[in-house]
């Protein structure tokens, strides 16, 4: 059967899971392929174009993205999302790597028009529209980047004595882990967008 675009995609997954993004290399997913390295070509242009590609694969793992049910504040309808998504990124090595810097394919394009149609539908300018999308993206891309960072930072033989930092020992009482650490970035930024949004029906003027 010949070798297709998804099978590349598929075997990318596979080494970066096995070995993280430092082990996949053009070259070696020919060999892993049983092709040799030109004709890798023919299925994507180069390395960034693979990472595009691997990327959309992770997140179209995802379930399909719902449109906000009646009378569902749009600002719960994104913290859902954020919460699926970050979930999916979790399950794949150095997955936030992969997904930063990527640009969305043309098959992804629908559902982020209509993630920006429920938020202007909200109140917002579509451009605003767009920089809150980016903002939110760029903090589930550094809190997964963080989660992920920490898997591979090996123990100290020696701790530090947290009683030489009563604030700090204090803290460490009650700050949780890694997804107490998400949910309250999280509550922190939509509740900026949720004060906007209450302000702007407030005074019923339009945005501009």
């Amino acid at each position: 059967m010949p070798l297709t675009r998804d099978d590349v995609v598929r075997a990318a997954v596979e080494v970066i899971d096995e070995r993280g993004l430092a082990g996949l290399t053009l070259r070696g997913l020919a060999t892993r392929l049983g092709i040799s390295a030109p004709a890798l070509y023919w299925h994507v242009t180069d390395k960034r174009h693979l990472l595009d590609l691997v990327a959309e694969h992770v997140l179209a793992q995802l379930p399909a993205r719902r449109a906000p049910a009646p009378g569902e504040p749009v600002v719960d309808w994104l913290a859902d999302g954020l919460r699926v998504r970050r979930a999916a990124m979790l399950a794949h090595r150095d997955s936030a790597l992969v997904v930063a810097g990527n640009r969305p394919t043309e098959d992804a394009m629908p559902a982020i028009d209509a993630t920006v149609a429920a938020l202007t539908g909200a109140g917002l300018t579509p451009g605003e529209s767009v920089r809150v999308l980016t903002a939110l993206g760029s903090f589930l891309l550094g809190d997964v980047l963080e989660t992920q960072a920490a898997l591979d930072r090996p123990v100290p033989d020696t701790p530090a004595d947290p009683r030489a930092h009563p604030h700090l020992e204090a803290a460490a009482a009650d700050m949780g882990g890694d997804d107490e650490r998400f949910e309250d970035g999280l509550s922190l930024m939509l509740e900026g967008l949720r004060a906007r949004l209450a302000a702007r029906a407030a005074t019923g003027v339009a945005p501009v």
